[in-house]
């Protein structure tokens, strides 16, 4: 038989068993939809995540808290080291390699405004907050240094905090009167969004007070939750960090043979450790789609094996009638590589509609890649050309005397 007429046959089998080439594809359709619909929703929020890490500058460095190690390596909130004003105080008197320093502490609290209200997360900061972070207005002003030592109760709110009350013009929250744990408060300014970076993170969801207000007024409390400094250029950042080690040592009085209790942190540590966790989430990914395309493999060689059982006498005629062993071959082959392409290619677009779907119904952002579709399309023909071997060469091998006596 010619090449063309051994491609006729094989999708005449498939075309005449529809119902049962349709359920042994669901596997394969289940196993790539899957893989591509998670490759999008974690390639999309690595990018987000990524562009947001690289938007806040790269000579940001964070100052955080470290943790005291109780007996047994654990160590609980509580046991957190504390950073306090003055180390702040210290880094913006004593330092000479950073060119802003900006403390911050926080607290999840209830805004108040009219007769609605919503929890939020705020922050108190300095007045240098903007800059530092490279957030912009999207109406009104920021509060000043001045403001920020006269302890004036004054905020700035996030579009996330608007859309939960419920006000739809920036401009018209602008003067008005909100209350955060019974403390009235004027609204001065509302930020520009930044884009929700992951479903449990939303940096447009606060609202920002004078450091001194919510150390005095709000909180009460002088910890802090982490300084963030900008170190005077990109090349010098090993030497702003060595300073600011030193500095924050010696506020701490720490003895040499004793490591930090606080930790320093650039953009690229924070990069290092997105590629590290991406890395985790790839191979998470590898695994799920290793099982589920092996799975719906099995089922595709089971549907040949049962297909060869029954086709015996055909196989048996083919073979009188002059077909070879490699045409009986590649006719089962054909069979299963058309099964579990037409799987992959289904699973692609049920993956890809499934991750948009997704973006839209929870605001995610999804990047479906053009390499993953082509990974995974090459895999699906992998598993066909794999699962399909033994039943098509089990067929090629049948004595056609004893096929024809098969009933």
């Amino acid at each position: 038989m010619i090449y063309g007429e051994v491609m006729r046959v094989a999708l005449g089998a498939l075309r005449a068993n529809k119902l049962r080439s349709v359920l042994t594809m669901l596997g394969i359709v289940i196993g790539v939809g899957a893989v591509i619909a998670m490759d999008g929703i974690g390639r999309g929020a690595q990018e987000s995540i990524k562009t947001r890490i690289t938007a806040l500058g790269t000579t940001l460095l964070t100052v955080t808290p470290g943790q005291i190690r109780g007996m047994g390596g654990v160590a609980a909130e509580a046991d957190r080291a504390r950073l306090t004003m003055d180390d702040a105080a210290a880094l913006e008197e004593q330092a000479a390699l950073v060119t802003a320093v900006q403390p911050e502490m926080s607290r999840q609290l209830q805004i108040q405004f009219a007769s609605k209200n919503a929890s939020t997360q705020v922050v108190g900061t300095s007045a240098n907050y903007l800059e530092v972070r490279k957030y912009e207005l999207l109406g009104g002003r920021m509060f000043t240094t001045q403001e920020d030592v006269g302890k004036q109760r004054l905020a700035v709110l996030g579009p996330a905090v608007l859309q939960n009350l419920g006000i739809e013009n920036p401009d018209a929250i602008i003067g008005e009167q909100i209350r955060l744990r019974g403390i009235q408060f004027t609204v001065i300014g509302v930020l520009k969004s930044k884009g929700q970076t992951s479903p449990f993170q939303n940096p447009d969801d606060q609202v920002l007070i004078p450091l001194n207000t919510a150390r005095f007024r709000v909180l009460g409390t002088d910890r802090i939750r982490s300084i963030s400094v900008l170190a005077v250029s990109e090349a010098r950042i090993p030497e702003s960090m060595a300073e600011i080690q030193k500095i924050l040592r010696r506020e701490h009085r720490l003895p040499r043979e004793r490591d930090d209790d606080f930790t320093i942190r650039n953009q690229a540590d924070f990069l290092t450790t997105f590629a590290e966790t991406s890395k985790v989430f790839g191979s998470l990914l590898a695994g799920i789609a290793a099982v589920s395309l092996v799975v719906g493999g099995i089922g595709i060689m089971n549907l040949m094996l049962v297909s060869v059982t029954e086709r015996t006498r055909e196989i048996g005629v083919r073979k009188a009638l002059g077909a070879t062993k490699g045409n009986i071959l590649m006719q089962f082959l054909i069979e299963a590589i058309v099964l579990c392409l037409v799987g992959g290619a289904i699973g692609i677009a049920v993956g890809s509609g499934g991750a948009m779907v997704l973006s839209r119904a929870f605001q995610w952002n999804t990047a479906i890649s053009s390499q993953s579709v082509l990974l995974a399309f090459l895999f699906s023909a992998a598993v066909g050309l794999i699962f399909g071997v033994w039943p098509a060469r089990r067929a090629a091998r049948l004595d056609p005397i004893q096929a024809l006596r098969y009933e």
